[in-house]
């Protein structure tokens, strides 16, 4: 039976990938960051795996001081820490979550990021997350702890939040929205899909110091998704047509350039290097994540 650690164990991902790990059988350690940097001396249980997701995460209207400097305080020192620490512990794997933004915030439609994309990340969040990523696979040469880094990019089910809420409570509603003329693809992922990915790097030999992205395999636009979101509910999907130029127009008199940006962005990523290293293909479709998500 193996022993693992898991980090943000509450969060969105952890609840689902804590169940998963305790069907497969292993033993679970869940570890309060929050508790794990304020303790001193540090310490964690013995373990075979560390998964890794706690994290300062993308705060809108951050109101600290300096917020480079906390999500790199809590990102990348707390990171670093805990893989120091994780490495004394015996872990022979430490799996980190870290994200599609620590490469880009958008991509050029039909032409999706890639592991050898040079990174740019544009906010704190996610030059945090990319250095504690160069700072890990750095720490698996010298300590020969073996490193995984997972890039998944916008992911949903059951508990999700933020603008992903916002689109299903719109649909729930049968608002029409007006996402006809926005022509841009975005990959997701699935909770399910997420997990199955995680439990795969746990035990698959060529996943050791990798990086890899992860989606449903299907990248959709904001009108389709829309659509699909309606249709799980069993909802005649309501979406009209409106010029991007005008949306982005109106977006500006109300001061929520971002929040259009964000919809009219395409963000799309290439998991064939999942398939080819690993043999992992997505278990569930978009259909049928959409279709769990809101039978939960």
């Amino acid at each position: 039976m193996k022993r693992v650690i898991v980090t943000g164990a509450r969060g969105f991902v952890g609840k689902a990938l804590m169940n998963q790990l305790i069907k497969d059988g292993y033993q679970v350690f869940p570890v309060s960051f929050t508790n794990f940097l304020q303790e001193t001396p540090h310490s964690l249980p013995e373990a075979d795996i560390c998964i890794h997701l706690a994290a300062r995460v993308h705060v809108m209207n951050d109101s600290h001081p300096n917020p480079i400097e906390e999500y790199r305080r809590i990102n990348f020192d707390g990171t670093k820490l805990l893989a120091e620490f994780a490495h004394r512990a015996g872990v022979k794997r430490f799996i980190y979550m870290s994200t599609v933004k620590a490469v880009a915030e958008s991509s050029l439609c039909n032409k999706p990021l890639t592991v050898s994309t040079t990174p740019a990340p544009t906010d704190p969040y996610a030059i945090s997350k990319l250095e504690s990523e160069n700072y890990l696979l750095d720490f698996a040469k010298t300590s020969g702890m073996e490193v995984v880094v997972i890039r998944p990019p916008l992911v949903y089910g059951n508990g999700v939040k933020a603008n992903f809420l916002s689109l299903i409570r719109a649909a729930q509603k049968r608002i029409p929205m007006p996402f006809l003329g926005i022509k841009n693809l975005r990959s997701l992922v699935s909770l399910h899909n997420l997990v199955s990915f995680i439990s795969c790097t746990i035990t698959h030999p060529s996943a050791a110091n990798q990086v890899f992205f992860v989606s449903d395999g299907e990248d959709v636009s904001i009108a389709d998704l829309y659509k699909k979101i309606s249709i799980a509910f069993g909802i005649l999907p309501r979406v009209f047509f409106v010029p991007v130029f005008v949306l982005r127009g109106l977006a500006l008199v109300i001061g929520k350039e971002a929040a259009v940006d964000r919809l009219c962005e395409s963000l799309q990523v290439d998991i064939s290097k999942n398939k080819t290293i690993l043999g992992w293909v997505p278990p569930y479709s978009l259909e049928e994540g959409l279709s769990e998500m809101v039978k939960s």
